[in-house]
């Protein structure tokens, strides 16, 4: 079939997969450097109780069949390096069969651990890492030329992906009707990168202008991509400018990178396409069929996203194949932070000694500057601003993570920057308090060197000690 492939298309294609196989590599990379503090066996939710409640159909994953930490950690750098082999082309040099039984290998890997990842793995780009990998199985290599029909489906991808953060923006907090919402979104958002400051900073006609241009990036753009060449180049151009003018602006994990990957497939790059065989019958008709079940599977995203009470980042099957999405409905105007800090004093008085944790990536001493980190994903940092947001966010990790302050749990400090106390001294208490963090003007910035000004707001969690003493306490 004639119509079946696009040998236009082979250099976007290449450039796709070896950078999807990159975000997997960070994605495996994150969580074969996190999972045991945050889900291990004494992690603060650990995968063992999950799986003894929730059946197999509910979340398939390999973990259901067996756990142990060193089970989840040779899955996760197993992901590592399938993924660094995709990056290295090694899908290219086998059969197309071959190829796509490689592609499918980090999928699988990647589902189970989302399938029992809980609230550390309830993010928007977790699922469509999920999606947009389980199309490059199908995607080809070599032997082929790129299939029309999982071109199109990818760009069914990033248009539900931009329209439907576009609609939930538009029906949700007036600011961005109002395009104010960048008045407050730099300084409010969950991780702030090394240039949100400044960006906070720029005028506020400025802000307007940035709102109004998503708004046309989201909303009228994503339509274009449909159209034939070089209107489609030039939409799906505009959304990867767009994307990285967001990658400036924060840290949102590898949200706005697989997007922009996204993009780049719907690109005609220039270059002379090869001469590639004939498509066999057998992987027209697979992938016939999978066009099928997805476009199938399509009703529940598309009856959401049109819907007036749409909800975002929303996955329909237990597979994740085609989900819902879109980011920041509302936009906080104050920033919370949870400031955890510990003591060793076997009474806390009000001359205590209390010293501070200091996180990777969440705001903390007000003279540190944000790091960039994305695409890597701080977990639990990012959890932390949800807390802030509500204490009913933390209800089910926050008193474990503390019980393993209080003992020095190595895993537990390897999540954070620096930990106040040496290893065999552990704290005798642990409280948290809520501050209130706004950005610095310029000329406080000048004044002091630092970035935040905070204001204390009240308790979150009163001074809390162990039971039982812990290992390198005194009874």
């Amino acid at each position: 079939m004639d119509w079946f492939t696009a040998p236009d298309y082979w250099l976007s294609r290449l450039v796709f997969q070896r950078a999807l196989a990159g975000l997997y590599f960070v994605a495996f990379l994150a969580a074969a450097l996190q999972f045991r503090a945050l889900l291990g066996e004494r992690g603060m939710l650990p995968v063992p109780r999950f799986v003894a409640r929730v059946p197999f159909r509910r979340a398939p994953s390999l973990f259901q069949l067996h756990y142990s930490d060193r089970f989840f950690a040779l899955c996760a750098w197993t992901g590592c390096g399938v993924s660094a082999a995709l990056v290295a082309g090694l899908d290219s040099r086998l059969p197309l069969w071959g190829g796509m039984l490689l592609w499918l290998v980090p999928w699988l890997l990647y589902l189970s651990i989302v399938n029992v990842g809980q609230t550390w793995y309830g993010f928007g780009w977790e699922s469509l890492l999920l999606e947009v990998g389980f199309l490059a199985v199908f995607l080809g290599n070599d032997a082929v030329a790129p299939p029309v029909v999982v071109l199109f489906l990818l760009r069914w991808v990033l248009f539900r992906v931009e329209f439907g953060a576009g609609l939930i923006k538009m029906r949700g907090d007036a600011c961005w009707r109002k395009l104010t919402c960048l008045d407050h979104h730099h300084e409010t958002q969950p991780m702030p990168g090394p240039l949100s400051w400044y960006f906070h900073r720029l005028p506020r006609p400025v802000h307007r202008v940035e709102v109004a241009a998503n708004h046309v990036t989201q909303l009228v753009v994503p339509f274009l991509l449909f159209t034939p060449q070089p209107v489609a180049t030039a939409a799906a151009s505009l959304m990867i400018v767009t994307q990285l003018w967001l990658v400036l602006s924060g840290n949102f994990a590898w949200l706005n990178w697989i997007t922009i990957v996204l993009a780049v497939s719907a690109l005609e790059l220039p270059g002379e396409a090869p001469d590639l065989p004939a498509t066999p019958l057998w992987y027209e008709v697979t992938v016939l069929a999978v066009a099928a079940l997805l476009l199938a599977l399509s009703y529940h995203p598309v009856r959401n996203m049109i819907s007036r009470s749409q909800i975002m980042n929303r996955s329909f099957d237990p597979l994740h194949l085609v989900n819902t999405y879109g980011a920041f409905g509302s936009v906080s105007r104050i920033r919370h932070e949870v400031v955890v800090e510990g003591t060793a004093d076997d009474v806390p008085r009000r001359d205590s000694e209390w010293r501070e944790y200091e996180f990777k990536g969440k705001p903390g001493d007000p003279r540190r500057w944000p790091r960039q980190f994305a695409p890597y994903h701080l977990r639990l940092d990012w959890m932390m601003w949800f807390a802030a947001l509500s204490p009913a966010y933390a209800g089910a990790w926050f008193g474990t993570m503390v019980e393993r302050l209080l003992e020095n749990d190595p895993a537990t400090l390897r999540l954070l920057r620096r930990s106040p106390f040496p290893a065999d001294e552990p704290p005798r208490h642990v409280r948290a308090r809520l501050f209130r963090y706004r950005y610095t003007t310029w000329r406080e910035l000048r004044e002091t060197g630092a970035c935040w000004e905070r204001t204390y707001v009240r308790e979150f969690l009163p001074p809390t000690r162990l039971t039982r003493p812990a290992a390198g306490q005194r009874p």
